[in-house]
């Protein structure tokens, strides 16, 4: 089963939507409606079969228990809406089933929440198999909470030969049972694939490659300097939820070292419970990863509360408090001169951020640098002794660049060296002929 569909006709050409952000003052968590509406038309825009024909704030004192609004602005929007000849209405924010229903009557439209039209991009985006089955759990968990008796075909009473449930269960009983055995199936599968990814990290980890994973707010300009790092063709676009699925590839530092570079769906605000838990498995590779980066969109007017929602969530999903972090602040060519000096300058002064550009490529040596540095395994001091006709190691040290100091004595050469393990190891197995 997948997320629910936009039009229900089978017509062709874009879905007219008007979207809708309630301003409920009464909320004291909400956020500032004017970036929120235009985060919500963006969400709409990810759709390429939507078409967004208008988009307001609706200002409430509080959220009315069976229609949100209240008579007088349903009756309002109800002319806007035939007016603009929309045929989806999408609301940003919770919207309860009964409120759903209740609007879509006297509207005449289709309405989808925030939460629908989120599963309804998810849908459209996933691509591995993972990701399709992360898709389905969530849009079937979404669904059960639709299943609200004032439905008339609810109220129905089912016959039968006994096979599924026996006379006298009602519609929404079957339709409850039939979403839970599909959970329960999908869950199965997603069991095998999960452990199929459980194996591959567990190879992975054979080799010695460090793990970095790119998180942050959607659109915030990861699949752009992923794509610039590894020379991938991932799906970047100015579009929210451009990559879902995670991809990765093998890149190599300016000092020879080889990572894993992730690259990961991005975070939102006010992302239903039911999507995290859904696609953690998506984002295991964070969970495992040595170092994370955190893409923020700088040139963002809400860029502090962006940061501050990934936090949350990267909490929620339970990423240890000690992996190493960096914060990329990315977009910095959208921006004043002066801002972009400033913002340099500040990044300069800090080990765990770097300023750039990952449009333009500026910046990106500072962040190679960043990178390697956390990256850089620890090092030791050790003295090492060789006799002079040992001139192949003595070259060898030198080429690694772990000599501190060098002096000579009647039998060789003595060295004080700072390596990491694996360079002692590789010294160790040289000829010393």
């Amino acid at each position: 089963m997948s997320a629910p569909d936009l039009h229900g006709t089978g017509k062709s050409g874009p879905t007219r939507a008007i979207v809708l952000h309630p301003d409920i003052k009464s909320d004291r968590d909400r956020r500032d409606a004017g970036p929120a509406l235009q985060e919500a038309v963006a969400l709409a825009a990810a759709l390429p079969d939507l078409e967004v024909v208008d988009a307001e704030v609706v200002r409430l004192p509080k959220a009315q228990p069976g229609l949100l609004f209240g008579t007088g602005k349903i009756a309002e929007l109800k002319e806007k809406i035939h007016a603009s000849e929309a045929e989806l209405v999408l609301v940003d924010g919770h919207v309860t089933p009964v409120q759903q229903r209740n609007l879509e009557k006297e509207w005449g439209v289709k309405l989808l929440d925030r939460t629908g039209l989120i599963l309804e991009i998810f849908a459209d985006r996933a691509r591995t198999r993972e990701g399709v089955l992360q898709v389905e759990l969530a849009a079937l968990s979404y669904q059960r909470t639709r299943l609200v008796r004032a439905w008339t075909h609810l109220e129905r009473q089912r016959g039968g030969l006994g096979f599924v449930g026996g006379p006298g269960e009602t519609q929404i009983e079957a339709d409850r049972r039939a979403i839970d055995e599909a959970v329960t199936r999908i869950k199965r599968q997603l069991g095998k694939v999960v452990k199929t990814r459980a194996l591959h990290r567990a190879s992975r980890k054979k080799v010695p490659y460090p793990v970095v994973a790119l998180v942050g707010y959607t659109n915030a300009g990861k699949s752009t300097l992923f794509n610039r790092l590894t020379g991938a063709e991932v799906l970047a676009k100015d579009m929210l939820f451009a990559t879902l699925d995670p991809t990765m590839r093998a890149v190599e530092l300016p000092d020879g070292t080889e990572i894993i570079l992730s690259d990961t769906v991005g975070f939102i605000s006010d992302l239903p419970t039911q999507l995290v838990a859904a696609f953690r498995a998506t984002l295991e590779e964070v969970l495992d990863a040595d170092l994370v980066l955190h893409v923020r969109d700088v040139a963002h007017a809400g860029t502090e509360e962006q940061a501050a929602d990934v936090a949350a969530i990267l909490s929620d999903l339970g990423v240890d408090q000690n992996t190493p972090m960096i914060e990329i602040w990315n977009k910095i060519d959208l921006l004043p001169a002066e801002r972009q000096e400033e913002l340099r300058a500040a990044a300069a002064r800090r080990e765990d951020v770097v300023a750039l550009s990952a449009l333009t490529g500026d910046g990106l040596e500072a962040f190679l640098e960043a990178v390697t540095s956390h990256l850089a395994p620890p090092r030791f001091s050790s003295v090492v002794e060789l006799p002079y006709s040992a001139g192949r190691a003595r070259a060898w040290l030198f080429e690694e660049g772990v000599v501190e100091a060098e002096s000579q004595g009647e039998q060789g050469y003595r060295f004080d060296v700072l390596w990491t393990a694996r360079q002692k190891k590789a010294f160790h197995a040289l000829p010393r002929s």
